[in-house]
């Protein structure tokens, strides 16, 4: 039991929603945007997190659009792993979300949920960031699309009252090879001790990893290591490794020591893949 109260909203257009949120936040009312609600009523209920008004996005058309228009896909931030995974429009995409959690709680879990929660590994944006996605971000000062990687930065950055409506991928993108590897402490179905997603863009492998640091990352830097000819395997996953672009992990799933041994293994296997593939 979520042991304070709350207003509850449940606007049917993206322009009531972000209204709202002004006109609650004018109010000095701590207002959150909710998706599937997974991460709010666990973390709510040991007071972890608060809320004086919820604003629930599932009614809103955008927020749960699944289809392709024309060249482009649209993915509403409503939308759930589940379908994501069942519906597979975006193969990558789907076997990614498959692994972030079993089936009953991909239910309830969105992708906007997933993006923007508190949880550091958002593992279903690293297909999102490698195949160069836009967002589509609204609140009362107007609506955007702008690159994912330019507003993805550790987190999504966000304008105050703005809430994510939808991503928008390339349907080109959604046809190109693709390897994706995660390896866990324990089970299948579990927070990820290193995860890592790949997409070969005509000759160039586009990647991004998630457990890796305390945050999900797409480095320039790396891609351009680990595209590099010149290089041997090896020198590749030496210099990937020393420019990692943070503190590595340490915690009880693995050492940090582990992690580049894990991260070697995989770009290794990587590489391999899609050398197979040619």
């Amino acid at each position: 039991m979520i042991p304070f109260e709350f207003e509850y909203y449940k606007p049917d257009t993206v322009e009531e929603a972000v209204n709202l949120y002004d006109s609650l936040s004018n109010k000095n009312k701590k207002v959150i945007y909710y998706g599937g609600g997974t991460e709010f009523i666990s973390m709510a209920r040991r007071y972890n997190m608060y809320a004086d008004a919820v604003i629930d996005i599932k009614a809103i058309p955008e927020c749960n659009e699944f289809d392709f228009d024309g060249d482009d896909l649209y993915i509403g931030s409503a939308v759930s792993l589940s379908q994501i995974a069942d519906i597979n429009k975006f193969p990558l995409l789907s076997l990614v979300v498959k692994r972030i959690a079993d089936h009953t709680i991909q239910d309830k879990i969105t992708l906007g949920g997933n993006i923007i929660g508190t949880i550091i590994y958002k593992e279903s944006i690293l297909p999102l960031l490698i195949a160069n996605s836009d967002v589509v971000l609204e609140n009362k000062t107007g609506k955007r699309r702008v690159s994912l990687n330019k507003v993805f930065n550790k987190k999504l950055l966000l304008d105050e009252g703005e809430m994510l409506v939808q991503v928008i991928v390339k349907k080109e993108y959604v046809n190109f090879p693709y390897q994706h590897v995660k390896r866990t402490k324990n089970e299948k179905i579990d927070y990820p001790l290193l995860s890592v997603s790949a997409l070969k863009d005509n000759d160039t492998i586009n990647v991004a990893f998630s457990g890796l640091c305390e945050y999900p990352f797409r480095a320039k830097k790396i891609e351009k290591i680990l595209n590099e000819d010149s290089l041997a395997k090896k020198d590749k996953i030496d210099e990937i490794i020393k420019n990692i672009p943070g503190e590595i992990l340490h915690d009880v799933g693995g050492t940090k020591e582990y992690r580049k041994f894990m991260l070697g293994a995989i770009i290794s296997e990587i590489l391999d893949s899609f050398q197979e593939e040619e």
